[in-house]
């Protein structure tokens, strides 16, 4: 498996994000070219049930998150540590949780999605349409709560190139169904909108199958084989530190995703044309927020395994470098979508459309806090590699719903529907500072998520290169030969 305890900070950085950004390329690209089909075909109603019901989707898989990504920081530390069979029980004990978790969220979520549609507000002429889209996403949630689990694993152990291999393959088969499954075309039944989903659905279980055969074939650690099928019978230990360490961080997630789904109710009140042109201006923000997750995903993944390997001041210069790296690489995508709207929202919305300068709007106000965005989610992702969960998950509840919420509430009578819009930066902002003053002050550099030993213990790693371990190796030979030679030489 990779090594991310040894070896150029920067490059290392740089090399385990393209790979997760590759896969939030393809997600996203995925994302807007199912919403072109919508938009274009069934039409700007249509296109805000998506967007009403992704939002639930984020949710869900917002909850998610915390769980695996629990399990990815302490197969890190594990791997950090050399303990492989602390590892093998992390990865049984979290699939037999996965498994169930994510079977009683899709059946819980189909059966509630009209009453969860209508606490949101979702527009009239938009709501049948969001029933059918939701309903076939949620029987999709169980192969997509697995997939982002194995892939959240593979990150743990080092390897963020696999889940970009099978995320290409899902995206693929997904962009090439939608649209036949929307319009009926050839052979394939005429599905409209749940033929979106009805494509998500498909994708997501032949790849996760796929996925599974490839690390059984390759041997990884990953899968359970005869003889350690007993690792599925849970240890409470580990399960105790899935939900007591990931359930913060699925909250976290959650608290994101419900302050999305509020906002997303008062964008509602302004009409199905300002609802589509939030829409399709969300739709360039997650390309925007997707260099600072890649790079977010890879100091999560460098930070756990050098606190398993005991190396804290490298800890530090990981989170350093990548908090250069997402200020810059969040900079940029901001600075090329504000010079190039409105062409760009034109895939999404006809250039014709009342919603397009509403779009715009939107987008002029918004942009901006996504650079402090970038900045706090790699300090809230070195705090978390540790264990330490709560801090980043009190700084996001204030931010969102402290700060930003009410404060949109606040400037909406005073401004409009500009006041909804100026709230998102000066919440954003809110969440750098507190990031920051918890990685600067804060008692997280103590916090474990396992109790593992380092295997060795090696002097501090500059973080430049490699390890000289020929030199260190020939100095030790020589030692040990000294006393041998100086046996020969006497009588």
């Amino acid at each position: 498996m990779p090594d991310l305890t040894t070896g150029p900070i920067g490059r290392t950085l740089i090399l385990f994000a393209l790979p997760v950004l590759g896969t939030n390329i393809l997600q996203s690209l995925n994302g807007s070219a199912n919403a072109i089909w919508v938009s274009h075909v069934l039409g700007e109603a249509a296109l805000t049930a998506t967007s009403n019901a992704n939002q639930i989707m984020f949710l869900m898989l917002g909850a998610s998150f915390g769980l695996t990504m629990a399990s990815n920081i302490m197969i890190g530390q594990a791997m950090g540590a050399r303990d492989e069979a602390t590892a093998k029980k992390v990865i049984g004990s979290s699939t037999a949780f996965f498994i169930v978790v994510s079977i009683a969220v899709g059946l819980l979520g189909a059966a509630l999605t009209p009453t969860i549609l209508d606490a949101m507000g979702t527009p009239a002429e938009a709501r049948r349409d969001a029933i059918a889209y939701l309903r076939v996403i949620f029987s999709a949630m169980p192969f997509m709560y697995f997939f982002s689990y194995v892939m959240m694993a593979q990150r743990g152990t080092g390897d963020s190139r696999t889940p970009f291999y099978f995320s290409l393959l899902t995206v693929g088969m997904d962009v090439v169904l939608n649209p036949l499954l929307i319009t009926g075309f050839g052979p394939f039944p005429k599905l409209g909108i749940a033929g979106s989903a009805t494509a998500t659905l498909v994708a997501q279980t032949v790849t996760l199958a796929a996925m599974i055969v490839h690390l059984y074939r390759k041997k990884s650690i990953l899968v359970l084989r005869p003889g350690e099928f007993h690792l599925l019978i849970p240890d409470f230990g580990i399960v105790r530190s899935l939900l007591f360490k990931g359930l913060p961080m699925g909250f976290q997630m959650m608290v994101t995703s419900l302050a999305a789904v509020t906002m997303m109710s008062l964008v509602n009140k302004h009409g199905v044309h300002t609802s589509a042109a939030y829409g399709a201006a969300a739709q360039l923000w997650t390309y925007v927020q997707m260099p600072a997750m890649a790079l977010g995903a890879a100091v999560s993944s460098m930070a756990a395994q050098n606190v398993g390997a005991g190396k804290m001041d490298r800890v530090e210069r990981v989170a350093r470098s990548g908090v250069f790296y997402a200020f810059l690489f969040s900079a940029i995508p901001v600075v090329i979508i504000y010079l190039a709207d409105p062409w760009v929202l034109r895939a999404f919305l006809p250039g014709n459309s009342p919603s397009l300068p509403i779009a715009v709007e939107i987008n002029s106000y918004v942009l901006w806090g996504f650079i402090f965005f970038g900045m706090a989610f790699i300090f809230s992702g070195v705090v978390r590699a540790t264990g330490a969960v709560w801090p980043p998950l009190l700084a996001m509840i204030v931010s969102l719903w402290v700060v930003r919420i009410p404060l949109a509430n606040v400037l909406q009578p005073i401004m409009g529907v500009q006041g909804l819009w100026l709230a998102f930066p000066i919440g954003s902002l809110t969440t750098l500072i507190l990031a920051w003053g918890y990685y600067q002050f804060g008692g997280w550099r103590k916090s474990r998520m396992l109790p593992t030993t380092p295997a060795m213990t090696d002097e501090p790693d500059s973080g430049f290169g490699q390890p000289m371990i020929e030199e260190a190796e020939a100095i030790a030979d020589a030692a040990a030969r000294a006393p041998a030679k100086e046996r020969e030489k006497t009588p």
